[in-house]
């Protein structure tokens, strides 16, 4: 079912790679038309959708892999119980159909045989058991649905049920065959038969057999020594028969009987010892469970808070340009760097516990207890260099804040004093003399040089902070308001741009002043006469007449026009002259001062020669 939804995921996420694809398309092509900040806005949006595209696709990729490891394990796990579940249905076909034992010695010596032989194959199988049973718990571990769960809950209830049986049913079937021995009359033979089985399970008992390591192989082991105890627990009324039949041989034998005395001696000291050594394994197994058990706690409760501290440090958001928020956030991290600390006194007394382990383990347990210990070390490490890559992202955060803000102040204090400088030089009476004006105007072009050079920094601030797109921030028709996050911010941008007006209109007052010196300082040497000429030759080469020129400026046709209209006139039409010079002219022609200029005048003023100088 699993695998069935992971295929039509894939293929709904397939279904989305032509609309991802059309998008990056239409974007690039967007981007040809566009603004320059709609474009950087287009580029990010277009980076995201990739970026998330990609894990998207990347994700997908490593759960169909994990689902396709999942399924070869559960298949396997599978396959494995199928085909032991069937050798045990068949061995408890053939023991059950086996319960006829035979009077004679020699049949039950063969009986014996055999049985014993099927032992073996039942000890083969161990593996096997042990094995099938610690990878269906492996899965049931990682099975995220209940049902699974259940469902592999009763598979190894039934696995597990059906080897005590067949292992209870073999128990049996041995002590009734050495019984059948013994009541036969071959005392010897069942009890060298015990002996000798007492002599094979006695060095599994010894004190020396590594019974530590992980809670699989310790819950194992366990349910290996309760067969085991069973087992022994049925022998024991086959000792019991072979001392009643030990006691009535010596009692009515007339031989020696000694060597009876010396075997049935050894076998009460052979039983004692193993029942002995049967509470010792016990002990030891309860202590390695216990010990497993913490070892498995701690461990997994140390990887649970890895998990979740490196899924906090991983997706922890975008840092806020607040400079308090982002205090606070450096003290939510030293307060989990100091947790972190602690926590590496649990990793060292859960990597000490696995020393320890490690120590008196069992060889099968030995690799597991090793990657357990290898891998809490390993996400300690990992969560540990995710933290210190957080918190130098956090410090260099701080001190790029701190810095974004001194820029920040440093410039609204140039800009204040910039724009006091420029008022108070406002209120200043320029000078009358040119080389002044020119020092002044020299000056000024430092200062607006200087404002040039401070303009990528105020660029610089404007943009550390989230903002509304704009094109410039010199003032103009169409521009828009920038408004942005920081008050600060806000009133650099509307500083900046008052501060500019303002050194744009005292660059034109103080050319416009250097102009009017430089008009004047012409104008001193004025002469009429080579005005007159100069114009007339004007005219000429225009082929125009003056008259012409008077009667349309004449707009009323009454043969007079204003002082202004003429001066306005002449400088409408291009001729080379300046607005002070025509002021003079008009004066010459002005004789009765009443701001009106005739035709008479006009006609004088193409045909006679007139000499005006001013000093």
């Amino acid at each position: 079912m699993i695998l069935f939804s992971g295929k039509v995921f894939a293929n709904e996420v397939n279904s989305h790679r032509d609309q991802v694809i059309e998008l990056d398309k239409n974007g690039t092509h967007l981007k040809y038309f566009s603004q320059k900040q709609d474009v950087v806005i287009i580029k990010n949006l277009l980076i995201s959708v990739q970026s998330r595209w990609e894990k998207v696709v990347q994700r997908l990729v490593e759960r169909g892999r994990a689902l396709d490891e999942a399924r070869k394990r559960a298949k396997q796990f599978h396959e494995a119980w199928s085909k032991l579940m069937e050798w045990l249905e068949e061995s408890e076909k053939a023991l059950d159909s086996e319960l006829e034992i035979a009077n004679d010695p020699d049949k039950i010596k063969t009986q014996l045989t055999q049985h014993k032989e099927f032992q073996k194959a039942l000890g083969a199988k161990h593996s096997v058991y042990d094995t099938t049973n610690r990878t269906g718990r492996s899965l049931k571990e990682k099975a995220s649905l209940t049902d699974d769960n259940l469902k592999l809950d009763d598979m190894l209830s039934e696995l597990r049920d059906k080897w005590d049986t067949i292992c209870g049913k073999s128990v049996e079937r041995q002590n009734k065959l050495e019984e059948a021995l013994l009541f036969s009359g071959q005392f010897t033979d069942a009890l060298q038969a015990l002996i000798d089985w007492l002599y094979r399970v006695e060095p599994q008992l010894a004190e020396d057999q590594p019974v530590h390591g992980d809670m699989d192989l310790v819950m194992n082991l366990i349910d290996n020594h309760k067969v085991f105890q069973k087992e022994l627990g049925k022998r024991t009324s086959s000792v019991q028969a072979l001392k009643r039949s030990a006691r009535e041989l010596i009692e009515g034998s007339r031989d020696d009987s000694s060597w009876v005395k010396v075997q049935m001696q050894e076998l009460s000291t052979r039983w004692e010892t193993i029942c002995a050594l049967s509470v010792s394994k016990q002990t030891r197994l309860e202590e390695a469970l216990h010990q497993a058990e913490e070892f498995h706690s701690v461990v997994h409760v140390l990887l649970e808070w890895l998990a979740e501290a490196e899924q906090t440090l991983r997706f922890h958001g975008l840092l806020p340009d607040d400079e308090e928020a982002l205090r606070n956030l450096i003290d939510q991290h030293k307060e989990f760097m100091r947790k972190l600390e602690e926590k590496r006194a649990e990793l060292n007394k859960a990597t000490g516990m696995g020393e320890t382990v490690l120590a008196i383990c069992h060889p099968d347990s030995i690799t597991t207890i090793k990657h357990w210990i290898t891998i809490i070390r390993a996400r300690f490490e990992e969560v540990l260099a995710w933290a210190k890559q957080h918190q130098q992202r956090l410090t260099s955060a701080l001190a790029g804040l701190i810095a974004k803000q001194e820029l920040l102040e440093a410039l609204l204090a140039w800009l204040q004093w910039a724009e006091t400088t420029l008022n108070e030089k406002d209120k200043e009476v320029l000078p009358q003399e040119i080389e002044e004006v020119k020092t002044l105007i020299a000056e000024h072009q430092t200062f607006m040089e200087e404002m040039t050079r401070k303009q990528p920094d105020v660029d610089k601030s404007k943009h550390n902070w989230k903002h509304s797109p704009t094109s410039s921030l010199y003032p103009s028709g169409s521009q828009t308001q920038i408004e942005t996050k920081n008050p600060r911010v806000n009133l650099l941008v509307s500083k900046w741009q008052q501060v500019w007006l303002l050194a744009l209109e005292r660059r034109r007052k103080l050319n416009d002043a250097l102009d009017r010196l430089e008009e004047l300082k012409e104008f001193a040497n004025f002469d009429f006469d080579i005005w007159r000429k100069k114009y007339m030759r004007w005219m000429n080469h225009k082929k125009s007449r003056v008259m012409d020129f008077f009667r349309r400026i004449d707009k009323d046709q009454d043969g007079k026009i204003t002082r202004q209209e003429f001066i306005d006139g002449i400088l409408s039409s291009k001729f080379p002259t300046s607005r002070l010079e025509m002021s003079a002219v008009a004066d010459i022609f002005d004789r009765d001062g009443d701001g009106l200029l005739t035709k008479r005048n006009v006609f004088l003023f193409s045909n006679v020669k007139l000499h005006f100088r001013i000093t």
